[in-house]
């Protein structure tokens, strides 16, 4: 656009269709590269302190870019683009809705919501590539859903190739489903979605299967011990630590396999991948326990330690609090490469790093001290995606609090703004809230919910 004006001061006729056509995807009708998100908690606070919090809580450097491209980049028609120009592949359900085998299902899912998980997978291309998912219903997993089929679908060539219907199971008693991919069906390196269908009423499940070759490093996060900065993602919407999801994208960049480890039970999987795709946490294996555990420490090192066992993985880095310090000293990581977030201790002060000036210090150290070397792997990294969690399209927990299209550095404030915005918010929802992070180029995680025959859900 920065073509010269025409002698009257105007821009060329040719240019106007092009404006118009910018403009009428815009988000709203006001600039945005000057005015960026401030909650109304800090309008109390005096005027020169206002700077200081701003860049410590509310900026994460490219934040902003991926949060202008998301409103520019909105389509209505029922595919999408990759940067490649390929359409990414719109999920249509291959198996129409059945009656429940069981009679008792029907009145025992009256008035609940489905809360069905997958379980990220990680396998190797010559081992036993296996998916588990769980169907329940109900706020605490209230209902299971017993003995009732469930359709496995999967993406042969992600993110343009087609879904492939690959079997029909049967939960059992706990609502759990286990599936083997065949080896007519293996799956060489890469990441792969997965999607599984409940046949009676297309409530769905999404997830993915990480298939790397042995050998491949990895860096760990602990997501409430490193990132967030308050308590509870389940009550309410904590705050990034600054410079954390940099910290992150850096050793994505690097070529690292990401790897998101967490004590909550798998009950909360929608709520916490549903943050992390809203503040554009790198794409990564998500591990959580399976149900409430009694030692959610214990789980995170078996998780890690079968990583390593038994796909012969390696652990490079690891993040945390001081709770994870023995965690990551079971797997034999260095102290060296421990990362910890809190107050340092003289007991833990030679079992690991203390992060006492914050990530954006951190990460300077990284990049100019030379401390983070690029994964030795070229294989995997080509193959790992590169890029964030996408904004989930069908998860209450953002919807009801007003951030499907908001990181949480770049926000208009004002009345006219939000007007704006909401009425956006309001068109975008009614076209089915697609919305994908092309700076990302990759899919995000769906919600569970429910599929209609034709409906345009895909990968996010």
């Amino acid at each position: 656009l920065n073509r010269p004006k025409e002698p009257g001061g105007t821009q060329p006729a040719q240019l106007q269709p092009l404006l118009l056509a910018v403009a009428a995807k815009w988000w709203g009708q006001k600039r945005i590269d000057y005015a960026l998100y401030c909650p109304d908690a800090l309008t109390a606070f005096p005027t020169v302190a206002l700077p200081h919090l701003f860049h410590a809580s509310y900026w994460e450097s490219t934040d902003v870019v991926s949060f202008l491209l998301r409103q520019v980049m909105r389509h209505d028609s029922s595919s999408i683009l990759e940067l490649d120009g390929k359409e990414v592949s719109v999920f249509t359900p291959s198996q129409p809705r059945e009656k429940w085998q069981r009679k008792r299902t029907h009145v025992k899912l009256r008035n609940v919501t489905a809360n069905h998980r997958i379980n990220d997978a990680v396998a190797n291309e010559d081992g036993p590539q296996v998916v588990t998912g769980r169907f329940m219903y109900g706020p605490l997993d209230m209902v299971t859903l017993t003995g009732e089929k469930v359709d496995v679908h999967i993406m042969m060539q992600p993110p343009s190739g087609e879904w492939l219907h690959l079997d029909t199971l049967v939960t059992n008693s706990s609502g759990r489903v286990s599936y083997t991919i065949p080896e007519t069906h293996r799956l060489g390196v890469g990441v792969y979605p997965i999607k599984m269908v409940v046949r009676g009423d297309h409530t769905f499940a999404d997830s993915y299967i990480t298939v790397l070759p042995k050998g491949t490093e990895f860096v760990v996060f602990s997501i409430d011990g490193s990132f967030a900065a308050s308590v509870s993602i389940m009550g309410s919407d904590p705050k990034v630590r600054a410079g954390a999801v940099d910290v992150v994208r850096h050793w994505q960049d690097l070529g690292y396999l990401i790897i998101y480890v967490t004590g909550r039970p798998d009950m909360q999987k929608q709520r916490v991948v549903a943050w992390l795709a809203q503040h554009n946490f790198p794409h990564g294996v998500v591990s959580f326990c399976d149900g409430l555990v009694h030692d959610p420490l214990r789980h995170k090192a078996n998780f890690l330690k079968l990583l390593i066992s038994e796909l012969h993985l390696r652990a490079h880095a690891a993040y945390g609090s001081t709770k994870d310090v023995a965690v990551y000293s079971s797997i034999s990581l260095s102290p060296m490469h421990i990362y910890i977030v809190g107050r340092p201790t003289k007991k833990l002060q030679q079992q690991c790093q203390f992060i006492t000036d914050g990530y954006a210090a951190h990460l300077a150290q990284l990049k100019y001290n030379h401390r983070a070397r690029p994964a030795r792997n070229t294989a995997t990294r080509m193959a790992l995606r590169k890029g964030s969690f996408g904004l989930p399209g069908q998860g209450d927990f953002l919807r009801s609090r007003n951030h499907l299209f908001r990181t949480i550095s770049a926000q208009p404030s004002g009345p006219s703004h939000r007007h704006d915005r909401t009425q956006s918010q309001a068109d975008s929802e009614q076209r089915g809230q697609r919305s994908m992070s092309v700076a990302a180029s990759c899919w995000g995680r769906a919600m569970t919910g429910r599929l209609e025959p034709g409906a345009a859900i895909g990968p996010k």
